[in-house]
């Protein structure tokens, strides 16, 4: 694998743990719903602060972890569903589409009140963009392949939360679908060998539908995006 022959070859960085501690906890305690700052600037700052080697694992950290919380979170709320009901709901992390379709109307949107209290408006879309933005160094400082495998996730949970979950599609939820969208292609491009995209991509892309898109302080439809196209734009190259 090339990421592992570049960790251990010459060309390896010199990271620092406790500078990675330091950007993560300034990340996790200045920014989110509690900061009186519009989720645009908070998306620039935190972008600009992880501008580095070590700032990029940060990054990385961040998008893994929302991903694997978001995970473990639905498989709670299938397994309460089934306490309650009996009713047994499938959890796939390569295609959660399935599960949203079916019971999106049970279930809470995880990206709101995980853990680790990243909101996906703020610190993960810093996140996905400076993961995308660094593709290119990607691969000296972690395995691009998991790291790509997350992105996607979080992509699937958010379009089909939209689709299926009562998310409302507001300015800041499209900044991060656009952001999700582009820094996979990034990524994507940046790789050797990508893998085979996963089944909600290609499910998506084959629409050509174009969703609208709020104002976060109303109801006015301010605009709109085309997930279809944006992914055939961004995957297919």
């Amino acid at each position: 694998m090339r990421w592992l022959r570049r960790l251990l070859g010459g060309r390896r960085v010199q990271l620092d743990p406790g500078r990675q501690q330091a950007l993560l906890r300034d990340v996790q305690s200045r920014y989110g719903t509690h900061a009186q700052v519009r989720f645009p600037e908070q998306v620039e700052a935190l972008t600009a602060a992880l501008n580095s080697d070590d700032g990029l694992v940060v990054a990385a950290r961040i998008v893994s972890q929302v991903a694997d919380e978001a995970h473990a979170d639905l498989q709670a709320q299938a397994q309460e569903i089934h306490r309650r009901t009996g009713r047994r709901l499938l959890v796939h992390r390569r295609n959660y589409r399935p599960l949203w379709m079916e019971a999106g109307h049970a279930l809470r949107w995880p990206l709101f009140a995980l853990p680790c209290g990243f909101h996906p408006y703020a610190q993960v879309a810093a996140a996905v963009a400076v993961v995308g933005s660094q593709a290119p160094r990607l691969d000296r400082v972690t395995d691009p392949n998991p790291l790509l495998t997350r992105v996607f996730e979080v992509l699937d949970l958010t379009t089909a939360a939209w689709e299926y979950g009562r998310v409302r599609v507001d300015t800041d939820a499209a900044a991060l679908a656009d952001r999700l969208i582009l820094s996979a292609g990034q990524v994507i491009a940046a790789m050797d060998d990508p893998p085979r995209l996963p089944p909600a991509v290609r499910e998506l892309m084959r629409r050509n539908n174009t969703v609208s898109v709020h104002d976060p302080a109303g109801p006015r439809a301010v605009g709109g995006i085309n997930l279809g196209a944006r992914m055939r734009e961004s995957f297919l190259v």
